[in-house]
């Protein structure tokens, strides 16, 4: 069926105009009734955030989100766009969505008087009703809110006439969602000037005043330490938002897994498959769960869960590296690649005191205690003394980064416990996940004391 694609047309199907924050209302509350997911990709939050969000939008508040980076912030306030209408009806031409029943433009209020039902309208959809602005220190009124165009004033227009404005970001998204990250860097004029847009409708440009009666839901994200102890929003504004809603890291290594399993780059098209054991995953969630009670660590800067993401991306790619120059069949990361985490962790956290080598002692602490936590979780100590027994007996493995798999399997060969290892595991008896399993197990005896290790030359030797 055919969109209406003009004023008559539009009346004539009985279309009902809404405001934006009646339209998410309305959709929210369908999308309950069914029973829809309304947040996708969203993953902690659905007995904490999510229900905040949603008595948010049940009371048509303006809301700001306040947490530490790396906590879907800015994933919230997109997702939040998707309950709006797939198309909406918009005055054609008109740069502010104007509503075809009740425009709020000089050019959308001209045309309809003079065409009246002829006017003609266009649909626009759910993206283009999204605005988002990045707050910096040299953020403008004319970037948020619109400035005189000195073309249209040489085309003959008088400095006063609404129509030598140029809209900006805010106008543009009338009818929709508009979002300001990092508020608390907006400078103080300009939070201003958007309080009066947010609440007495209307600004003032160049000395004349414009009548703007937006309809936009605001959403602002600020870091909770510049909100409430810097003293950089202004608190008028801080009273305008009806909602303060605050994000939390992942409570738990198996949320923090299932994020980044969700996120991670999937290394296709290398030529190799890659295996990821679930203990490594496993592994690399809790390596940022401790980061984030570790007290060298400035946890007002937080610890962000690209962390984790990072940290299983660098995993694999030496995996999938080593596998290339080994010519190994399959790719599988292992304990031995811990060592590429340096790379994409140092530069994401922040120490409190700062010495040489201090970051990186911080790394092998979190390591050690990470895989200390893993193994601990899937066996424990009294199941391996036949194991012990063979290392007593003088038994010595040597592991390492670039020891190919063939090596790790031989080894096995001669363990027969190593077949039960892999169940508990839940992992296959293929030569990679036996050379990572293998790892696991050597260092999980290490760190509890029972098993000794030198490390030579970038390799490691377990024995008794």
């Amino acid at each position: 069926m055919a969109l209406p694609s003009t004023l008559g047309e539009l009346r004539g199907s009985e279309y009902r105009m809404r405001s934006v924050r009646e339209e998410l209302r309305d959709n929210l509350v369908d999308a309950l009734r069914h029973g829809r997911e309304r947040f996708q990709g969203l993953v902690g939050y659905q007995d904490t955030v999510i229900p905040q969000i949603e008595n948010a939008l049940l009371a048509g508040q303006d809301i700001v989100f306040l947490g530490e980076r790396g906590q879907a912030k800015s994933r919230l306030i997109r997702a939040m766009a998707q309950l709006l209408d797939e198309q909406i009806p918009v005055v054609r031409g008109s740069e502010v969505h104007d509503h075809p029943y009740a425009p709020i433009s000089r050019f959308g209020r001209d045309l309809v008087r003079e065409q009246g039902d002829q006017t003609p309208v266009t649909w626009i959809g759910r993206e283009d009703r999204f605005g988002e602005k990045l707050a910096t220190p040299d953020t403008s009124i004319a970037d948020l809110i619109g400035e005189v165009d000195p073309i249209r004033v040489a085309e003959g227009r008088y400095l006063a006439d609404e129509l030598t404005i140029h809209y900006g970001l805010l106008p543009r998204v009338n009818r929709g969602i508009f979002a300001i990250n990092e508020l608390p860097d907006l400078a103080e004029r300009i939070q201003v000037g958007l309080l009066n847009v947010m609440e007495e409708r209307d600004v003032q440009i160049r000395g004349f005043q414009v009548r703007l009666p937006l309809d936009v839901l605001v959403v602002a994200t600020a870091n909770p330490e510049d909100y409430t102890n810097r003293g950089r929003i202004i608190t008028p504004l801080k009273d305008r938002f009806g909602s303060q809603i605050r994000t939390h890291y992942p409570r738990s290594p198996e949320a923090e897994a299932e994020i980044v399993e969700q996120e991670r780059d999937q290394f296709a098209g290398l030529g190799i498959p890659l295996h990821v054991p679930q203990y490594m995953l496993e592994l690399v969630a809790e390596i940022s769960q401790l980061a984030r009670r570790t007290t060298q660590i400035n946890q007002r800067s937080g610890v962000s869960v690209r962390l984790s993401i990072a940290n299983f991306e660098s995993l694999c790619a030496n995996a999938v590296r080593r596998a290339i120059a080994l010519q190994e069949a399959e790719a599988v990361p292992r304990l031995s690649d811990l060592g590429a985490l340096s790379a994409s962790t140092l530069g994401k956290l922040e120490l409190e005191t700062w010495e040489e080598g201090e970051d990186q002692a911080v790394l092998q602490k979190l390591l050690r205690s990470a895989t200390g936590n893993v193994f601990r979780r899937h066996f424990s100590i009294p199941e391996f003394g036949p194991v012990l027994a063979r290392f007593e007996q003088g038994l010595t493995i040597e592991v390492g980064e670039m020891v190919p798999v063939e090596r790790y399997q031989q080894v096995a060969d001669g363990i027969p416990e190593m077949k039960r290892i892999l169940s508990d595991l839940d992992e296959p008896q293929q030569p990679g996940s036996v050379a990572a399993a293998l790892e696991l197990v050597l260092e999980g005896l290490h760190l509890a004391k029972r098993l000794n290790k030198t490390v030579v030359d970038g390799t490691s030797v377990y024995g008794g």
